[in-house]
């Protein structure tokens, strides 16, 4: 623990050591609160209150809140001392949630607990000498109890079922708790032997023990989680002990925050909800409310944006330079830059092997060197294709693979390839592992799902395929640690293994784990860094981990006598040698530039939207030089020979911006034209594999396939548990320097933190990132707010707390949220069309899905499945549904109202390319908000939290020339911004005829 402390101590030094600027301080103050719990003193005089994340007290008949705990430490659930001196709380002040006490004056913060495992909602003893509480320390969620005197810790529950909620009973002999086992329900724990007191079906929160132990009350929730779901009802329910009956005292209309309810007596109950701490009498429809009123306190900090140069005409070295690899002989590097596949002479020339529309990535070399295995569209889904080097020609892999592949690896023999499947409608981000045989095409299931599943490696007796896969700490939450996968071909098992039993290892994209050819050494790569460990030939760890570089790490690959790695350092191409730690640098010659075109040409606009006004400029004409706009007049005859766009009986407005993708170049030459056709001309990317990115990014900037403008970051930078493929763990202070290196060498245009990153970090990137000019944005409303995060994605994401601090499990949101995003500043995506709202104005809008760009661009088993997912919510739907729906509009509602920013994206894929963004903006108007603030939140104010809002978002003389050429009338009907007739982009048009056809 003391070294832990100590490494915060030296991020927090580092936090201060950074520039910052002048602060001015701006108070927030909050009546109501969002998933807040309360805790009764024991002399009743008292309530301790978790509000975003700081511990509070104010008098029991309400008043002034007074903090307790700094912000920094996402405290929550306080229980109190029996003496009523002290308050518990589980934090996750260090990057891990534990136990910690501190006096009710706010002095003497101890913590209890430690480790890598979390431990949350604690409860004390009536004696005041121990603390029960639930964690994950024995691989899935227990009740634990900690000795005060001697710090011993003894599990108490062992079922392979997650438990959770203890709570000790007044006389102290019993604990309740609230299990998932088979038979779910709350649990009573006596004399060592549990026993189901309360089955339940409905998901159930924090029981707690009337007076004489003869009742319990607790919250029940009719959806799946108490993070979000849309069928959501709250209940108080009462169990008496005695006859095992249960009353619901709650009429359902009441929005029941997750936690435990106070008894102040036999009849009198104190609990959260509907943003108010509640006073209830048993028996009665009468609930008063306890006002309180609590301050936050936000230091918002100007910095100098970074500044973008669009009118760059030079040579780029190229940086998406995708998956490179190595030949056996180690003489010849293949890899992916600009859609197409280029081999690399070590010293040597460059070769372009493919040079076509279609999109080529991820090649591998055969062990004889003779022919390249890659993915391509080129027959219309991304397949795995076989190029010849001797002929120069290119075939199928093989005709039984109809899904989308990726990853393909030779076997050592040559003789067979292991690749992924993945159906994005059947399951997102899950990978099939199959097996081809490359001679008669045969393919074979060798796996089931893995859940963004790493690049393959083989053992080499062909036995075995490793790869990186996420072991979960529990089922109860999705974060964990990323481990080996070893697969058995012969035996149809896998098993999980690890070098490093207390972290992540890196991404799981294609950061190993790397089998060396002779089978001896996995590479892989940890806190940023290459590491090798000894593995047998089954791939199981025999030896320890080595540390083989200081520097960034990614994309691996072996040399065929196991002495070489090639790997990509930031912005360069190495290779180790592994025995002696020698490293050279590989020259890739390879260079682009930006499409400027040189052509003018006046566009005939019978309306302009120009992204500032709310009302249309009609019969304009728009003068476009190259790629910006030279003028904008009034409509006039023009001289014969003048090139004329004809758009009098059109809209011109501003190209659109996607606020939130998470793209792949693996969707292929396709997924720029899906934006086109829809209007967006610009993607802000908050989480991708860098050089993926930087391959479309490069790709489409310099015209070698048509696509949008690209403002992306690198992986989701996580904390010490992380989940998706592209979660990066960054702890140390030496991997925060790297990449906040990598993001200004790369050309990052944000970093996106996620929901395991504590704030202490959080702070340190923050400060990072704007010292170089980039803005960060995270999951987290507090204290972000606070040190300066400049954006919040999603309003209803996920959360490491199993609840939300922005929205509570019916989908609401109260004054805490609306007043510090609106007073802070700070920007919010909400990507409202995931909860519903996609489906629900699929069904109200038949355009939403019959659509020729969908008949283009999507397969018809995903439009089906579009189609089937949308009567299937419609039948499902429910008045409670539509309510809490409902709901979610208003927060969005009460934010734009309260001045605060909001811009449009979509988690795309999680809802289709293109089609999404206009979903998000019809949920807007939906929402109460004019279809010109709607699309100000995809135009201008886009523009303005990139940082871009002097070249985009708007038509403007001397503004970039990104624009769209509409039907109808989207000032009016938001729909008719859908019907994109030409997308305009950096000056150069695109017909959706050109774009479809």
């Amino acid at each position: 623990m003391k070294q832990k402390i100590l490494f915060l101590s030296y991020i927090l030094v580092l936090s201060f050591l950074i520039t910052s600027c002048k602060n001015d301080a701006i108070e927030v103050t909050v009546s109501e609160g969002t998933n807040m719990a309360a805790a009764l003193s024991p002399d009743q005089s008292t309530l301790a209150m978790s509000l975003q994340g700081t511990i509070w007290t104010i008098p029991v008949e309400g008043g002034k809140a007074k903090s307790v705990t700094d912000e920094m430490g996402d405290s929550q659930e306080p229980d109190w001392s029996p003496d009523g001196g002290k308050i518990v709380f589980h934090s996750y002040r260090d990057g891990t949630y534990h136990i910690w006490t501190i006096n009710k004056d706010g002095s003497d913060l101890t913590q209890l607990t430690s480790g890598t495992s979390d431990n949350r909602e604690p409860d004390w003893s009536p004696d005041g000498k121990s603390i029960v509480f639930s964690s994950d320390r024995s691989g899935n969620y227990d009740i634990w109890k900690i000795d005060l005197s001697s710090k011993e810790l003894n599990q108490l529950t062992t079922d392979k079922a997650n438990d959770s909620n203890p709570a000790f009973s007044n006389s102290g002999t019993k604990i309740a708790f609230v299990s998932q086992r088979d038979e779910s329900g709350i649990y009573i724990l006596e004399n060592g032997t549990e026993k189901l007191a309360v089955p339940e079906a409905m998901r159930i929160a924090a029981p707690s023990w009337n007076t004489d132990d003869s009742k319990l009350s607790y919250v029940a929730f009719t959806g799946k989680t108490m993070l979000f779901d849309d069928k959501n009802t709250s209940y108080i329910y009462l169990a008496n002990l005695n006859d095992g009956s249960t009353e619901q005292i709650s009429t359902g209309d009441e929005d029941l925050f997750p936690f435990r309810i106070n008894w102040a007596s036999d009849n009198k109950l104190i609990y959260t909800a509907d943003g108010h701490i509640r006073k209830r009498i048993i028996g009665q429809s009468t609930i008063e409310t306890i006002p309180f009123e609590a301050t936050f306190t936000l230091n918002r900090k100007p910095y100098e944006k970074k500044k973008y140069d669009f009118d760059n005409t030079e040579d780029h070295k190229a940086l998406g330079i995708a998956s490179p690899v190595v030949s056996d002989d180690g003489k010849k590097i293949a890899f992916a830059a600009k859609g197409d596949i280029f081999i690399q002479e070590i010293d040597g020339k460059l070769i372009q092997l493919t040079n076509d529309s279609f999109v080529d990535l991820e090649p591998d070399w055969s062990p004889d060197g003779n022919t390249l295995a890659y993915i391509s569209d080129r027959g219309g889904i991304m397949n795995v294709w076989l190029h010849d080097l001797k002929t120069n020609q290119s075939r199928l892999l093989s005709k039984q693979i109809i899904e989308d592949t990726s990853y393909p690896t030779w076997s050592p023999d040559g003789k067979k390839i292991a690749y992924y499947t993945q159906n994005y409608m059947k399951k997102w981000g899950y990978g099939i592992l199959h097996i081809a045989d490359v001679a008669s095409g045969e393919v074979k299931v060798a796996n089931k799902t893995v859940w963004v599943p790493s690049k393959p490696s083989w053992s080499p007796d062909g036995k075995t395929v490793a790869m990186m896969a996420l072991k979960a700490h529990s089922t109860r939450f999705r974060e964990g640690f990323n481990n080996f996968m070893l697969v058995s071909l012969e035996k149809d098992t896998t098993i999980l293994v690890s070098p490093d039993s207390d972290k992540p290892l890196g991404m799981r994209v294609q950061n190993g784990p790397a089998w060396s050819p002779d089978g001896k050494t996995m590479a892989y790569t940890k806190d940023g860094t290459l590491w090798t460990i000894p593995v047998n030939m089954n791939g199981e760890i025999s030896g320890k981990e080595r540390k083989l570089t200081d520097e960034l790490a990614d994309n691996l690959s072996w040399t065929g006598d196991s002495k070489t790695i090639v790997y990509i350092a930031t912005d360069k191409l190495k290779q180790i040698d592994v025995n002696s730690g020698k490293v050279k640098e590989i020259a890739i010659d390879l260079k682009w530039k930006t499409e400027i075109p040189t052509e003018e040409y006046i566009i005939h606009a019978g309306k302009v939207f120009n992204g500032k006004d709310s009302t249309y400029q009609e019969n304009m004409d728009i003068y476009v030089k190259g790629h910006r706009i030279r003028d904008i007049k009034p409509h006039q005859n023009h001289k014969p020979g003048t090139k004329i766009i004809d758009a009098s009986g059109k809209v011109i407005m501003p190209g659109l911006f996607e606020m939130h993708t998470h793209q792949s170049s693996n969707v292929g030459e396709k997924l720029g034209k899906i934006w086109l056709s829809y209007g967006i001309t610009s993607v802000r990317e908050p989480g991708a594999d860098p050089y993926d990115a930087l391959e479309r990014k490069e790709a489409w900037e310099s015209g070698v396939r048509p696509g949008p403008r690209l403002f992306f970051t690198g992986g989701l930078t996580d904390g010490t548990r992380i989940a998706y493929g592209l979660a990066n763990s960054v702890t140390e202070a030496n991997h925060i320097r790297m990449e906040l290196e990598r993001a200004k060498k790369l050309g990052y245009s944000l970093i996106k933190t996620y929901v395991r990153m504590p704030d202490s970090i959080q702070k340190v990137l923050t400060e990072g990132a704007h010292k170089i000019g980039i803005p960060l944005s995270s999951h987290e409303l507090y204290p972000a707010t606070k040190y300066n995060v400049d954006a919040i994605e999603h309003l209803s994401g996920t959360s490491r707390r199993g609840y939300s601090m922005l929205l509570d499990a019916n989908f609401r949101s109260y004054q805490d949220v609306v007043q510090l995003v609106a007073k802070s500043g700070i920007n919010i995506t909400p990507t409202a069309c995931l909860r519903t709202g996609y489906f629900r104005l699929a069904k109200q809008y038949d355009e939403l899905l019959n659509d020729e760009r969908n008949r283009k661009f999507l397969t018809p088993e995903f439009l089906q499945g579009l189609y089937a997912q949308t009567n299937k919510f419609d039948s499902l739907r429910t008045p409670k549904a539509d309510a809490n729906y409902k709901a979610l509009l208003k927060t969005i509602k009460a934010i734009s109202d309260a001045g605060g920013s909001i811009t449009a994206g979509t988690d795309a894929p999680f809802a289709p390319f293109g089609s999404s963004l206009h979903s998000e903006l019809w949920v807007y108007v939906d929402a109460g908000l004019s279809p010109f603030k709607a699309l100000q939140s995809a135009t201008i104010q886009a523009a303005k939290v990139v940082g871009v809002d002097k070249d985009l978002g708007s038509i403007e003389a001397g503004k970039l020339a990104d624009l769209i050429i509409v039907d109808g009338d989207p000032l009016k009907r938001i729909q008719d911004a859908m019907k994109v007739r030409t997308a305009i982009k950096n000056g150069k048009p695109h017909t959706i005829e050109s774009l479809l056809y």
